[in-house]
């Protein structure tokens, strides 16, 4: 029988010891858990930006003004996304009774026409007349809040000191100068003051509103219907020479006035 030889031995045991500490090196963790990513990894997740809450760049949800109507608040919240409306709802409206129907029937279509025009400048739906001009008001509301979030241009209602100059005042002045909001001077009728608020772009009016119209009585019909056609002839015409809406003598001569004097504003 031969006896194994101390020396070999010896290497034998050195042998298997280095073998031990390698597997033990190779049953490490590849990485430290309280290291960062290694590279190419997902980095760990971050709270979400929610875009309806951002109110830079034109961007947000915003909720107009409680409008009160004779049958109770309208308000209006609208979705600004990239500077056009993308949604709109209201979140009051007259309930109750023969309202619950009316409502039912009125806002959506109210809220689809805001989102289609992307202004105020809607028209009343039939058999909804104060609910429609309380919307028309809460939406006008909220549009505003997002342009002041986003930026305005230049302060409302005041000249611009641009160098472009209108065209005897009846256009809507240079096209350098940038986008404007004006507001006329209120024009005194027999039946109310009117004074009218435009949105000029390039030198073309892009919006118009009535901050300013004839109310109470048979004037809020006269209004609800007349003011809508004179918002949309003043874009369409980009001057105060529009045609005076049948049934409304005195609103539209009020109406184109208010026009006039804005305009002369965009002017310079």
């Amino acid at each position: 029988m031969r006896k194994s030889h101390p020396v070999r031995r010896a290497v034998l045991a050195g042998a298997a010891t280095v073998s031990g500490i390698v597997l033990l090196l190779s049953l490490k963790p590849a990485s430290d858990p309280g290291a960062g990513p290694a590279a190419g990894g997902a980095a760990p997740p971050v709270a979400a930006q929610s875009p309806q809450r951002g109110r830079g760049a034109g961007a947000g949800t915003l909720t107009g003004d409680a409008a009160q109507t004779q049958y109770g608040p309208v308000q209006v919240r609208v979705t600004v996304s990239e500077g056009r409306v993308t949604g709109a709802e209201a979140v009051q409206a007259p309930r109750g009774g023969q309202s619950d129907r009316i409502t039912a029937d009125a806002v959506p279509r109210l809220n689809r026409a805001a989102v289609t025009a992307g202004t105020a400048d809607i028209d009343a739906v039939s058999g909804a007349t104060y609910t429609s001009a309380g919307y028309r008001k809460s939406l006008q509301s909220a549009l505003d809040k997002a342009a002041a979030a986003a930026g305005p241009a230049g302060p409302a209602g005041q000249e611009s000191s641009g160098s472009g100059s209108g065209e005897g005042g009846r256009g809507a002045g240079g096209a350098g100068q940038g986008t404007q909001v004006l507001t006329g001077d209120a024009a005194q009728t027999q039946y109310g003051p009117v004074q009218v608020r435009v949105t000029v772009s390039g030198g073309r009016i892009t919006g118009a509103e009535a901050l300013q119209a004839p109310r109470g009585g048979r004037s809020d019909q006269v209004t609800a219907d007349a003011v809508p056609r004179l918002n949309r002839a003043a874009v369409t015409a980009g001057t105060a020479d529009i045609d005076a809406v049948s049934g409304a003598t005195y609103t539209s001569a009020g109406y184109k006035q208010s026009l006039q004097s804005a305009l002369d504003r965009a002017g310079g």
